[in-house]
């Protein structure tokens, strides 16, 4: 790929308009989680630091366009920034028409998705917008999947666009875990539902040395396999489909697996055969042998690529086939890149943060960008690499 980064940018007493990712959790005005805040810092204070006039803008929630409500705002970000800044950062309203920022300032713009015609990416609003700025900036990977016109309409229009250093951060990981990775590329794929991973799972069954599947996704394939999963998550109407997965690549499942009579805290956990799953038991989680068996893969492994939990690991007696593969992957030499929002709290939940090379900021781009998908917001940047 290739596109401008925000590094090589002579922002120099520019305006700057970044486009960032700052949709976090709030709850009567407070945030309950600060890291993608953080993760987006240093494209502002690059910008700042050359005395550039910044303008940054976020989507926050699921907003009605035209309609800005008190839940919608990003109030509760702009006063975070300025503590992290150490500096006020105001935040301004209306501003599609117009923005008082001076070289050296930092300006919050209020919702964007509040802006009618932004999630259809409206070009009279994106050409407005990009009227604002002499330099556009996209640090939002979280949102490269979407064309909006901030994440995309912008980009065709501002006289200069790159990539902040979040997204060429994400960019870079992601290339060299699928465009160019080194081998044994193992891709762990878990959730509840394949269907909703199936277009994934199908394209990195073409690109992979093995296929490691979790949760409902692997109790299909237990099924597809012939095995009975008692009532366990799963879709019997996708079986063919996982038949064709296992016939593209090497799909090991778990020979032995966690099972009790309910999904909740006080379930008493039983690990058993895989094949002797009781008809009122469902499957919650990975056992010793297939933990062992998948970590002892995980060390070979040149790169990988994870996203989803192998079990039900928000639940203590169903965590341990999560915590071995997140360990696995900590101590494992690998180029490793993780994404997702379970699999984010799975790696904080067990601490090994540090351990894994890169952690995805993005969610469904992740997943778009694993099944080989042109992500609209990339695919601008990449027309205006030249200028």
């Amino acid at each position: 790929m290739k596109f401008k980064r925000m590094a090589d940018v002579d922002l120099r007493g520019k305006r700057v308009f970044i486009r960032a990712d700052l949709n976090v959790p709030v709850d009567g005005g407070r945030i309950g989680d600060d890291t993608r805040i953080r993760a987006s810092l240093p494209a502002m204070q690059l910008a700042l630091e050359q005395g550039a006039a910044v303008m940054v803008t976020s989507h926050l929630g699921r907003p009605k366009e035209g309609e800005l409500k008190p839940e919608d705002s990003l109030a509760p970000v702009a006063r975070r920034l300025s503590e992290l800044l150490k500096r006020d950062v105001p935040l301004k309203t209306s501003w599609v028409d117009g923005v008082a920022v001076q070289p050296g300032e930092l300006v919050v713009l209020e919702n964007c998705r509040v802006n009618k015609g932004e999630k259809k990416d409206d070009e009279a609003l994106a050409r407005k917008i990009a009227a604002l700025c002499d330099v556009y900036v996209n640090d939002a990977f979280g949102t490269a999947h979407r064309a909006e016109a901030t994440t995309h309409g912008v980009a065709r229009f501002a006289p200069v666009a790159c990539a902040g250093p979040l997204m060429a951060a994400e960019l870079d990981a992601l290339g060299r875990a699928l465009a160019n990775p080194a081998h044994p590329l193992v891709a762990i794929v878990a959730g509840s539902k394949v269907s909703t991973k199936l277009s994934v799972l199908a394209e990195l069954a073409r690109r992979v040395d093995c296929l490691i599947v979790g949760g409902g996704i692997a109790n299909t394939f237990l099924m597809a396999s012939g095995l009975a999963i008692g009532h366990s998550l799963a879709e019997p109407d996708l079986l063919d489909e996982a038949r064709r997965i296992q016939k593209l690549t090497e799909v090991p499942l778990p020979e032995d697996v966690v099972v009790a009579t309910e999904a909740s805290a006080r379930a008493r956990a039983v690990t058993k055969e895989a094949a002797s799953v009781e008809p009122d038991e469902m499957i919650l989680d990975i056992g010793p042998r297939a933990a062992a068996s998948l970590a002892a893969r995980l060390q070979k492994a040149g790169t990988i690529v994870w996203n989803g939990p192998v079990g039900m690991f928000e639940i203590e007696q169903f965590a341990r086939g999560t915590e071995a593969v997140a360990r696995a992957i900590a101590s494992s030499k690998a180029f490793s890149i993780a994404g997702g929002g379970d699999t984010i709290a799975a790696i904080a939940k067990f601490g090994i943060e540090k351990d894994i090379s890169y952690i995805s900021t993005g969610g469904g781009a992740f997943l778009e960008f694993l099944e080989g998908k042109p992500l609209p917001a990339v695919v601008a940047l990449e027309a205006r690499a030249d200028g």
